[in-house]
């Protein structure tokens, strides 16, 4: 009999956003792996000790090694054989993108992926509580069932509101949402992914919130169907394993050409820029301002009196026409860091390339957006670098 390799597993929720993200990979990548609930004991037995919190997700490998964050865990699998399109796209210029589309995903949407999923109880509450209780606590029926999703919803309705979304704001994240759900509806016109005939970061980190939410949650799901229907598709495309792109046959260009104008995608980064520029440079700003105040805070250290805090404090940024009250995490400077080390590898050709695609969409500011410390991961937290480390030094 031929030896059948063990598989990885895959920790999460069948809603988690984050989870999303790297189950869509591994089925692309055609890795076989094995997905379990949060609520598998071995997850807060075995994972949480070693990954430092309860977070997801989390992918234990074959040979045992331990994997956490979304990113992280598709960089490790990006070194090996694999039998599905690689992550990042063949041009360096497109990679840049790659990961401008990726941080927005996972971070620029979070407003619309919480409202759609907390605000609209008539809809969506049977399916959460369900969906929550059979990912967090497998079994549990009753008042016990209810107990663990009124723990779990609350902490994300509080979440929800640090993301700025209150009843000031709703009527906004509603309209930018369908907004952003136009202009992919417009792009995917003409290409399967977003940035050709393969899936990149930028599929990835969109896949996070527009499937783990907003195709999933019933109220949002019949919304995307109504007024997105190619994005829809894309949604399940992206959790099958093949291609899934049959209705491009003979239409579809390959991959972009970043040196050219294109008028599709030049509209969603224009987008990203309305949409998360400023609260991206309000949280480098704030974090500045937060370690001038702690010249002598240790490398390796989060600053924080646990080691797994997340949020480092609160600030206000302009946003549309509102003023939006959020929480400053780190990660997000990470994420940012990612565009940046990207576009610092650069050629001078394909640096002047990015340099003229980011002035005609309005995110070239993104490059310029530096924190005094470099954000590192290590033992799967979120860290501050040492004092006077290059902050233009690419991550390990």
């Amino acid at each position: 009999m031929p030896h059948t390799p063990a598989p990885h597993i895959l920790y999460g929720m069948a809603g988690s956003l984050y989870t999303a993200k790297v189950r869509s990979y591994l089925r692309k990548q055609r890795i076989a792996f094995e997905e379990r609930v949060a609520g598998d004991p071995a997850f807060g037995q075995e994972m949480v000790p070693v990954v430092g919190r309860w977070i997801i997700p989390v992918v234990q490998t074959p040979d045992g090694r331990v994997l956490q964050d979304g990113a992280a865990i598709i960089d490790a699998l990006e070194q090996e054989p694999q039998a599905g399109p690689r992550a990042a796209p063949p041009h360096p210029v497109l990679g840049v993108i790659a990961h401008i589309l990726e941080m927005f995903g996972g971070e620029g949407m979070l407003r619309p992926a919480m409202h759609y999923r907390w605000n609209f109880d008539e809809a969506n509450l049977a399916f959460l509580q369900q969906d929550f209780v059979s990912s967090l606590a497998p079994g549990k029926v009753g008042d016990e069932a209810a107990m663990v999703f009124a723990f779990a919803s609350s902490r994300m309705r509080k979440a929800t509101l640090s993301f700025g979304v209150t009843a000031d704001t709703a009527a906004l994240v509603e309209h930018s949402y369908t907004e952003f759900l136009a202009l992919l509806e417009a792009h995917l016109a003409h290409m399967p992914y977003l940035l050709g005939d393969s899936p990149t970061y930028a599929d990835y980190g969109l896949i996070g919130p527009m499937f783990g939410h907003l195709a999933r949650d019933p109220h949002p799901a019949m919304l995307m169907k109504r007024l997105a229907p190619r994005v829809w598709r894309w949604v399940e495309r992206m959790n099958s394993p093949d291609s899934d792109a049959g209705e491009y046959r003979g239409r579809s260009a390959g991959w972009i050409d970043p040196g050219q104008p294109n008028p599709t995608l030049d509209a969603l980064l224009s987008y990203v820029a309305q949409d998360y520029l400023a609260e991206i440079g309000a949280h480098v700003t704030f974090a500045n301002e937060w370690l001038a105040q702690r010249p002598d805070l240790p490398a390796g250290s989060n600053g924080m009196p646990r080691p797994s805090d997340r949020h480092i404090g609160t600030t206000r940024v302009a946003w549309r026409s509102a003023t939006l009250q959020i929480s400053v995490m780190p990660y997000r400077i990470f994420m940012l860091q990612r565009v940046q080390d990207a576009a610092a590898a650069l050629g001078q050709a394909d640096s002047d390339t990015l340099q003229a695609l980011l002035q005609r969409t309005g995110l070239a500011p993104l490059l310029d957006m530096r924190c005094q410390r470099r954000v590192l991961r290590q033992n799967h937290l979120e860290v501050w670098g040492p004092t006077g480390q290059n902050i233009d030094m690419l991550s390990p």
